[in-house]
């Protein structure tokens, strides 16, 4: 499943050409002078994105370097307009933004089901002769040429749309969280950077309510320089709308490792200190009662819960705690 998950492609796209007017004038057996009638070109075809809540991933776009729409077809006698060239639509996962590969700027963001946004226009077609007629040429030769179409190269980036979006170092219970709360089943191990790729799991909730919870590559100190997953772990952290930080109840310093967490946010995205946050101290099924009650004088001053994955402690007080932030 892991390797499945594509967030980031590189496609080069080339609309396609307008087709040229025609310079035809008409001859029948009793008009021998009947003036221009050549019609007008198609248009090219536009490229064109469209947003799929069904889908979740770029992989259909991997393998699908170019997307070349079909040209316009030309103008021709009795004022008759050439058609337009087929246009190319791609589906794309919510969350997909789009970015120019020369400037690096976001120019588009695919957020809702059916949305369509033209990535490259067609050209457009040219004009028969028909239309440059006047006073003084009665019969103009010429027709406009068809505009040509565009080609370059766009960079598409998902971002994932998730309600909770957990924040932690690798190896902070972050996938095993995920896995207890939903049926998500991701990749589990008692090492670092288990987690490749974001895995999303849908958490049931009381009177049929529900959150999307999205467990993503733990960060690491200098992630938002690019070290480690950083760059591909913030990425996805921006589009949540509750942030949950989840330190071991182990850790040397819970402060300390809530900092450093909050710091490489803020390095990367000032904007991301403004989400709501939460706090899950994991692991305490590891520390005795009175070690965890010392524990309570040296955290942050944010809403906190203590919760065990694995012996199902806190988790029910965690949903609660989080359906009552979402909701307000």
């Amino acid at each position: 499943m892991a390797s499945n998950f594509i967030d980031y492609v590189k496609i080069c796209c080339r609309s396609g050409n307008g087709g040229a007017g025609s310079a035809h004038l008409m001859r029948a057996k009793y008009v021998p002078r009947g003036g221009p009638d050549g019609g007008d070109g198609g248009r090219g075809g536009h490229i064109i994105l469209k947003g799929n809540k069904q889908l979740w991933t770029l992989l259909h776009l991997k393998y699908q370097k170019h997307l070349i729409a079909e040209h316009g077809e030309n103008g021709a006698k009795a004022q008759r307009s050439g058609a337009y060239g087929k246009d190319i639509t791609v589906e794309v996962p919510l969350g997909t933004v789009i970015r120019d590969e020369e400037t690096g700027l976001v120019e588009h963001e695919i957020t809702e089901d059916g949305e369509t946004y033209i990535l490259l226009h067609g050209g457009r077609g040219g004009q028969g002769n028909q239309h440059f007629k006047t006073a003084t040429n009665q019969t103009p030769r010429y027709a406009q040429p068809g505009e040509k179409g565009q080609e370059k190269w766009k960079i598409l980036e998902l971002k994932i749309l998730a309600d909770v979006g957990l924040v932690g170092f690798p190896n902070a219970g972050k996938s095993t969280l995920l896995s207890v709360v939903s049926a998500a089943k991701p990749e589990i191990a008692d090492y670092p950077f288990t987690t490749l790729t974001p895995n999303l799991g849908i958490v049931s909730y009381k009177n049929y309510k529900s959150f999307v919870m999205a467990d993503i590559p733990g960060i690491i100190e200098g992630a938002h320089e690019g070290k480690g997953l950083g760059l591909r772990f913030l990425r996805h952290i921006e589009r949540n709308s509750l942030l949950l930080f989840l330190i071991p109840c182990n850790s040397d310093s819970i402060k300390t490792e809530y900092k450093t967490l909050l710091n490489e946010l803020k390095l990367y995205n000032r904007e991301l200190l403004d989400k709501k946050r939460l706090l899950a101290i994991t692991k305490t099924d590891l520390m005795p009662e009175k070690e965890l009650k010392k524990l309570q004088k040296k955290l942050p001053e944010i809403p906190c819960v203590f919760i065990s994955s694995v012996a199902y402690k806190g988790i029910d007080e965690l949903k609660d705690l989080i359906m009552k932030t979402l909701e307000a």
